[in-house]
């Protein structure tokens, strides 16, 4: 297993399809994380006072994991089933400096 695979994603969607995109977008997280051993977690998280500005922080233990997760059914559903509802989309890599949780 290589270094742990960071990435934000920063996605603004069409307002008026809201609601149809994060019950999507809920549906692959909870998927991904139940069904890949190499996702690590997902955290979705709108902008307050613009709930349409969506960020989305993923971990995935390498490389091979992330690959594996974005070729996944659940999330080629969720790809094709909101691509009409996203109007911009920017993935950043990232370097962790410090991850901790509570189990």
């Amino acid at each position: 297993m290589g270094e742990p695979l960071l990435r934000i994603a920063e996605i603004e969607i069409d307002p008026t399809q809201l609601d149809a995109y994060t019950a999507l977008l809920k549906e692959e997280i909870e998927a991904s994380v139940r069904l890949e051993p190499g996702v690590l977690f997902l955290h979705a998280v709108a902008l307050k006072g613009m709930t349409h500005l969506i960020r989305v922080f993923e971990c995935y233990a390498d490389e091979a994991a992330y690959q594996h997760h974005i070729t996944s059914q659940h999330f080629l559903k969720y790809k094709m089933g909101t691509a009409h509802m996203v109007k911009t989309l920017r993935l950043m890599e990232a370097s962790a400096i410090a991850l901790h949780a509570k189990r």
